[in-house]
Formats: structure tokens, C-alpha cells, sequence
């Protein structure tokens, strides 16, 4: 493979305004595509399969229509000793429900009297608002229509929340890409000297990001596809494009600094470095697509799509990157400044303190994590609802105002399916149940054999009582019954993902062993490498917890609300963390392998390897993180929390695990850390990740490079 990137990266220096016009092309018919063959994106989660979805297919056949048409509810609220069945109050109310049913798009309004949902204490009151269209459909429009629809209830001093999908309307600033963006300039900078070299990584990374959305834009006309992916593509795009590009540039200045011209430098940077950009790409793709065999439809739609755009940037810094160093020339090289011969170098300092004091430095860092980590025994899944947006949003402030006025469990109605001739039975049952305020009297279907009852719980949708109370319905053995609705079909989901999780981690520790020990051939290597993984998710769990869901220093990142921890998060954070943790461990582990081999001492080739990747290393992690953490800044729930969780991932695996836990590990274990018994080496394939087969082919083969084809 180090021989095909090396001709490659010839090449593409060589035909450089060929390689770059292909790639210009390839960004414009992706660009057009998208503009005509995108479509919407869905906040909807669901899994076919479960009791909750198979009970909504039964409610679309046997009352008509489905679940797509949009909806939305206008709380009214009064203050003081005003209340809503006042004179001025109810007409102004009135007032406001005529104008919603005025509005474009609208198919209906129930209106908080006529549909008698106002509170006991008169002061909470709500209407309902029906679409003939589905939420993504609604117009600029029609949503303003229905912001603007509550002014005549305000001038009578009433308050005017709004709570439902039409909401909210599409985001579209880029303020985490940008911070993130800037963050990265900076580092590059400082780790390269110079703005051309800290320039390509950057154009380069943009490049292959703009090329995943399109293709992204492109997948919504034919897949359905969460709203959240293309910020997940996004922020793996970029972090990654930009430290494998970083990984090649500085190898190319490392082959000028031995003197080879610029064809044959970018032809070994491509041969080397590339060879491990490929294998720490497959990681992060096997891991992203690896989501597919949850079963779960959304989750899948993410992972591939995510890879797809790792796969690019791949792809980007074997090709684009040797192109434009050939445009740059001898700029990419810093100016001349003075030289310290004597200083010792930043990676080589650090290996020898740890090795001088390797069971300190081993004991400090597990006993770190540990402590981070233990937030995480209280882990709480869910997926995310208006009791998660930002407190001075109109939704959390309607969700606050009906559960005020009508009781916790009203957020989270469910919904039971049953039989007609057992809806009475049902009914009954359900009602004596703990934790259940109210069983409405059942609507039967014009059919007269099916049954729709709705359960209003007396605790919040996401609270453990009401997923005791779903189970207990489940339980109770009423022929025919099944248990629905937003809060049942949010359950189920959480769930399923919580029992994909287990299968999930196996395949991605098994394939993080097997992946290694090809890459290092020794056992006991791959081993430290995935406890060292598992120890970085450990500690990202235990702050996502300590943060997110119990709120410690959450103001230090603007977060405004606290609770369960998106239901999603923990199978993606495995799956991301697992591809960037294996990309430092080659980076920096794979120079020990080379020199212990040639024979240096396990300690000097410990310190070897620190010493020509730490520096690099450092500079990808900072640049990662700040990508990450910029995304702190966005609205979305998932995307705010993984944005965190990767960051702080990111930071104690490469500074904790790698750069510590792991030179000490190694160091103690000596020798043995390269053990791999005869038989295992014998039918082993090798797979020269450092292009060592390359260097020395090159080395013995001056006439190599004569062989190869020149521009016409």
C-alpha cells in the first residue's frame, strides 16, 4: 500500500492543476445535485419494531391518516388574581384562536374553550393547532403566522407560549464552526511557522466538509435523515481533515529538511504518513459504520453518513494535499530563524520524566480518571424534549406553564391501543394504577373493533416512575393492549439503544485488538491500547454525566438546563472515540515499534517514538478539541453534549492515556510489551502502516524513482 500512496502522491504533485481540477469539478456537481435533489431533514426518532411504533402503524389503519401532519400548542396563561374565563381575557383569547385559524397551512384550531383545556385554577389554558401539511413543509409563513398569532392575547395582559416542532425554525448559524475553525488556524500556526503551512490543512479540510454536506443535502431526497447529521459530519469532517492533512504536511517538511526535491517529498510523505492516515481513517469509518448493526434506522443514517465524510477527507489528503503542497513550494517551509541544537525537544523531556517516574505518573493519571469517571454510575438515558431547551425559550416556557397548570405527567401523555370489546377492562385497570392521574373515557374506531384511550401520568415524560408505569401496563396482561404516544415511543428508543450498547462495545474492542495487533504485532500492546481507550471513555462518560446531567460548572459552558443524557450519545461517543484514540496510538507508538526493532532498548525506543510524535500529536489533539468544543456553542441538544464529550474524550485520551498511561505502561512491561508467539507472527499478514518496506525499497533503489512516469 506504501508503494501505490507513493506513486500517488507523485502524481498528484506532478499534475497538480489536473488533480485540483478534478477535485473543483467534483465540489461542483455535488453542489449542483444538492440544489436539486435535497430534501428535509426530521427531528423525529423512531424504531420499527418496538410496541410503541407497531401500535402507531395499528392507529394510522384503524382511525385514518397518520402521524405526519403538524401541530403545535398555544399556552395562555393569566397572573395574579386575572383569569382566563375573564370578560376581556376570554375574548382575547378568542381573538387570538380566530386569527390561528386564519393563518396559512392550517387545517384546524381547537381552542382552549371549546375544547374545555383550560386548568382548575383557571389561569393555564391551551389550544391546539393542526397543519394540513407536515412540519418540515411548513412555511416561513405559516410559522410566523403562528408567532405573531398571540398578539392580541398579550395586549390583554396574558402570557403567550408556544410549544410543538413548527417552533422551531431551521438554525443556520455557524459560530462553532467558526470558533473551532479559528482555534485550529492558531495551532497550526504555532506548530508549523508559517501561514502557508497552516493554511492547506485548513483549505483542504473545508474542502472535503463542503463536499460530505452536499453529498448529505443530496441523501435527504431519497433517506430520511436527522437534522443532527450533517452538524455530526460536520464536526468529524473537520477535525479529522484537518489533523491528517497536518500529519502529511509535516512529514513533507521533514523529506525537504533531508533534502529530497518537492515531487519526491510529497511522494514519501503520501507513502508514509498516508499509509497511517488510511489506517486511522478505516478505524473511525469501521467504527462509524460499525452503528449499522444496532438495528436502529436513525442511528445507522448518522453513522454512515459521518463516515462517508471521514472517507472523503481520507481521500482529500492522499490526493488534494500532495497537490497543493506542489502549488506552495518552498512556502510551506517557515522562515529561517535560529535553531537551539542543544534544546532538548518537548516530547523527549516529557518521555523521560514519566520513565524516571513511570508508577507516579501511571497511579496520578488512573486515579484522575477515576475520579472524573465515577459520575458515570448515575448515568440516566432519554431522549430530549422541550424540558431540555434553554430556559428563556418560548418552548421550555410552555412546558413549563402545562405542567405547572395541568400536572407533570401532562407533557407526556400515553397513549393505550386496545380492542373495543376490552376498553371498559382497560380503562379500570390502568386507573388504579400508582402514578396515573386520569384515563380519558375511550374513542372507538368507525369500525367499532379498535380502542384509544389516554393515560395522563403524575410524573414528568422522562422521569423513572413514568417508565415504571409504561412497563407496568405492559405487564399487566390485558388481551390485546399496547402502549403508545410520544413519552412510550421515547422509552422504547432509549431502550433499544441501551441493549445495542453492550454488542456495540464488544465489536468495537474486538475490532480495536485485532486492528492493532496486525498494525504492532505483539499482544500485549493491543491490549494497553484498549483499556486505555475504555479508560478515555470511562472519564468522558463520568463529565457528561457530572455536567450535563447534574449540572457541575454547567455555567462555565452556557448551559442553561439539566437532565437525562441523550439517549443516543454514549453508543456514538464509543464509536467516534474509539477510531481518534487508535489514530494516536499509531502516531505515537508505531516510531517505538520501528527502533525497538532495529534494536534500540524498550526505554530509548519509548523515548524515540515520544520524541518525533509528540509534538504532532499535541498540535492534532489541540486542533480536535477545539473543533469539538466549539460546537459547545450550538443549539441542538445531541450535538452540544457530543461536542463536549468529544473534547474532553479527546483531551484525557491523548495526554492522559497516550502520552502517559501508555510510555509508563510500556516502560514497565520492558521487553514483553513486543511478545507475539511463533505461529501467530507466521500467519499474521504485515501491514506497514510506517511505510518502513517503502523507505528501505527507496534506500537500496536509487533507479526506483527513475521508473516512474514524468509529466509529458
Amino acid at each position: 500500500m506504501a508503494t501505490l500512496l507513493y506513486r500517488l502522491g507523485r502524481f498528484s504533485f506532478r499534475q497538480r492543476r489536473l488533480t485540483l481540477a478534478m477535485w473543483v469539478t467534483v465540489l461542483a456537481l455535488f453542489g449542483v445535485g444538492a440544489a436539486t435533489l435535497s430534501g428535509p431533514t426530521s427531528n423525529a426518532f423512531s424504531i420499527p419494531g418496538t410496541e410503541s411504533s407497531r401500535a402507531m402503524e395499528v392507529l394510522a389503519e384503524k382511525f385514518g391518516g397518520g402521524s405526519d401532519a403538524a401541530s403545535a400548542k398555544v399556552v395562555f396563561t393569566a397572573t395574579g388574581d386575572a383569569k382566563l374565563t375573564g370578560a376581556e381575557q376570554k375574548a382575547a383569547i378568542e381573538a387570538a384562536v380566530a386569527e390561528l385559524a386564519r393563518a396559512p397551512q392550517v387545517a384546524s384550531v381547537a381552542g382552549p374553550f371549546e375544547a374545555q383545556t383550560v386548568s382548575q385554577d383557571q389561569q393555564t389554558g391551551y389550544a391546539t393547532v393542526t397543519y394540513a401539511v407536515a412540519a418540515t413543509d411548513v412555511t416561513t409563513e405559516a410559522r410566523a403566522a403562528l408567532m405573531n398569532a398571540g398578539a392580541a392575547a398579550k395586549s390583554a395582559g396574558l402570557g403567550v407560549e408556544l410549544s410543538g416542532e413548527v417552533t422551531r425554525a431551521a438554525e443556520g448559524s455557524h459560530a462553532a464552526e467558526a470558533i473551532g475553525i479559528a482555534v485550529a488556524a492558531f495551532v497550526l500556526l504555532m506548530t508549523f511557522g508559517s501561514l502557508v503551512a497552516a493554511g492547506l490543512p485548513l483549505l483542504t479540510a473545508l474542502i472535503g466538509v463542503g463536499i460530505g454536506m452536499l453529498g448529505i443535502q443530496i441523501a435527504t431526497g431519497f433517506f430520511d435523515l436527522s437534522s443532527s447529521t450533517s452538524a455530526l459530519a460536520t464536526m468529524l469532517g473537520l477535525a479529522v481533515g484537518i489533523d491528517y492533512a497536518l500529519f502529511v504536511v509535516s512529514r513533507y517538511r521533514h523529506e525537504l529538511a533531508q533534502g529530497h526535491d518537492g515531487e519526491e517529498a510529497a511522494g514519501r510523505a503520501t507513502g508514509t504518513a498516508g499509509s497511517a492516515v488510511v489506517f486511522a481513517g478505516l478505524t473511525v469509518i469501521i467504527a462509524l459504520a460499525a452503528l449499522s448493526v444496532t438495528g436502529i434506522p436513525f442511528l445507522t443514517a448518522m453513522g454512515l453518513a459521518a463516515a462517508a465524510t471521514v472517507a472523503v477527507a481520507v481521500v482529500i489528503t492522499l490526493s488534494l494535499v500532495p497537490a497543493i503542497l506542489g502549488f506552495a513550494g518552498r512556502r510551506i517551509l517557515p522562515r529561517l530563524r535560529k535553531v537551539d541544537v542543544a534544546k532538548v525537544p518537548f516530547g523527549e523531556r516529557w518521555a523521560r520524566n514519566v520513565l524516571r517516574h513511570r508508577w507516579v505518573a501511571l497511579l496520578v493519571s488512573l486515579g484522575l480518571i477515576g475520579a472524573v469517571a465515577v459520575p458515570a454510575l448515575d448515568l440516566r438515558l432519554a431522549l430530549p424534549d422541550d424540558s431540555t431547551a434553554a430556559v428563556d425559550s418560548t418552548q421550555r416556557k410552555a412546558y413549563d406553564q402545562l405542567a405547572e397548570g395541568f400536572g407533570a405527567g401532562f407533557n407526556g401523555p400515553l397513549v393505550l391501543v386496545v380492542p373495543a370489546a376490552g376498553a371498559e377492562q382497560a380503562q379500570q385497570a390502568v386507573g388504579r394504577m400508582t402514578d396515573v392521574v386520569m384515563v380519558t373515557p375511550p374513542t372507538v374506531n368507525p369500525a367499532g373493533d379498535t380502542a384509544m384511550l389516554t393515560v395522563i401520568p403524575a410524573s414528568a415524560p422522562t422521569s423513572e416512575a413514568t417508565k415504571d408505569l409504561v412497563h407496568a401496563i405492559r405487564d399487566a396482561a390485558i388481551p390485546g393492549l399496547a402502549v403508545t404516544g410520544a413519552t412510550a415511543v421515547n422509552i422504547d428508543i432509549s431502550e433499544k439503544l441501551t441493549s445495542a450498547l453492550v454488542p456495540y462495545l464488544a465489536i468495537v474492542v474486538g475490532l480495536a485488538f485485532v486492528l492493532l495487533m496486525l498494525v504492532f504485532r505483539s499482544i500485549l500492546v493491543p491490549i494497553k491500547a484498549t483499556v486505555g481507550f475504555l479508560l478515555s471513555v470511562a472519564a468522558a462518560f463520568g463529565a457528561l454525566v457530572a455536567v450535563f446531567q447534574n449540572g457541575h460548572l454547567a455555567g462555565l459552558i452556557g448551559l442553561e438546563s439539566t437532565g437525562p443524557i441523550v439517549s443516543i450519545m454514549p453508543i456514538f461517543l464509543i464509536g467516534i472515540l474509539f477510531g481518534l484514540a487508535m489514530d494516536y496510538e499509531v502516531f505515537l507508538v508505531t516510531r517505538t515499534r520501528e527502533d525497538f526493532v532495529h534494536g534500540a532498548a524498550p526505554n530509548d525506543a519509548i523515548i524515540s517514538g515520544m520524541q518525533h510524535g509528540a509534538r504532532v500529536v499535541t498540535a492534532a489533539a489541540l486542533i480536535m478539541m477545539s473543533v469539538f468544543a466549539g460546537f459547545i456553542l450550538a443549539d441542538d441538544t445531541i450535538i452540544k453534549s457530543l461536542g463536549f464529550a468529544l473534547a474532553f474524550g479527546v483531551a484525557v485520551d491523548a495526554f492522559l492515556v497516550r502520552m502517559t498511561i501508555v510510555p509508563a505502561v510500556m516502560s514497565l512491561l520492558g521487553r514483553s510489551a513486543w511478545w507475539l508467539p511463533n505461529w501467530l507472527d507466521r500467519i499474521l499478514p504485515n501491514v506497514d502502516v510506517e511505510g518502513e518496506q517503502l523507505t528501505r525499497q527507496l534506500a537500496a533503489e536509487p533507479s526506483y524513482r527513475e521508473e516512474l512516469p514524468t509529466a509529458a
